[in-house]
């Protein structure tokens, strides 16, 4: 569904929902096809939001300025990272790089190459994450039912829930690590070290998550995913005490 979009949104909501159509056809090509949509699908929503007009994005950037972040991959990382970095919290840019990486070994060298559905479908969820971060709208993408795509995409809303309220109550959050941040909440007591360990553990699927370490349905079992849901409440917990001191 993407008829209720803003016309500037729906080239990467068109481009990411054929690109989940075509991985739930089980075919290495279509799987091919699937992971430069998604990169194309996100290269696309960084463009849009570094040139859409001020009063959509409330930027202000010169033609030049726009120009020069537009011209590759790596310099919309740059541009988003420089003006859009309080939006982003939750969401690793040079996660983005990674993939855009795989993409071209797929592009540049395809004969003979495949890419894991995990890699595409944590890929795409990601893309429809940093596309909501920035323009603060729900991607209304149909998932079909053989994909894993709407667990990881329960798991990474958590996890971005977690560092958000992390970054915005730790002393200096927007500009530490989220590891650095629930260590300093932990050290003011106002989070426990039976948190920071799931924190610890929390962190660690993720990371496996997005590198393809481990399948999804080992990773995102019942038991991880009621970690994940334990660690956001403890910590939604604490943003909501620290907001009545």
């Amino acid at each position: 569904m993407i008829n209720n979009h803003p016309l500037w949104a729906t080239g990467p909501a068109e481009l990411l929902q054929f690109a989940i159509t075509l991985i739930s056809e089980k075919s290495d090509a279509k799987r091919r096809v699937a992971m430069i949509l998604v990169d194309n699908a996100t290269e696309l929503t960084m463009q849009t939001y570094l040139t859409l007009p001020r009063r959509v994005t409330g930027l202000q950037l010169s033609r030049k300025e726009r120009d020069e972040y537009c011209k590759n991959f790596p310099s919309l990382l740059d541009g988003i990272e420089e003006h859009a970095g309080d939006k982003i919290i939750g969401l690793n840019l040079g996660e983005f790089e990674w993939f855009h990486r795989l993409r071209n070994e797929l592009y540049h060298q395809g004969n003979g190459l495949t890419v894991e559905t995990k890699n595409v479908e944590v890929y795409a969820e990601l893309s429809q994450k940093l596309f909501e971060a920035l323009f603060e709208i729900d991607l209304e993408i149909t998932v079909p039912e053989s994909s894993d795509a709407e667990l990881i995409g329960r798991f990474f809303e958590s996890w971005i829930k977690i560092e958000r309220l992390l970054a915005e109550w730790a002393e200096n959050g927007k500009h530490s690590s989220p590891s650095q941040n629930i260590v300093a909440l932990n050290r003011d007591g106002e989070i426990s070290a039976a948190i920071v360990m799931t924190f610890s553990e929390v962190q660690g699927i993720r990371n496996q998550l997005v590198h393809g370490e481990a399948e999804v349905e080992e990773m995102l079992r019942e038991s991880n995913m009621a970690k994940v849901k334990a660690l956001e409440h403890a910590v939604s917990e604490m943003a909501e005490r620290k907001l009545k001191q």
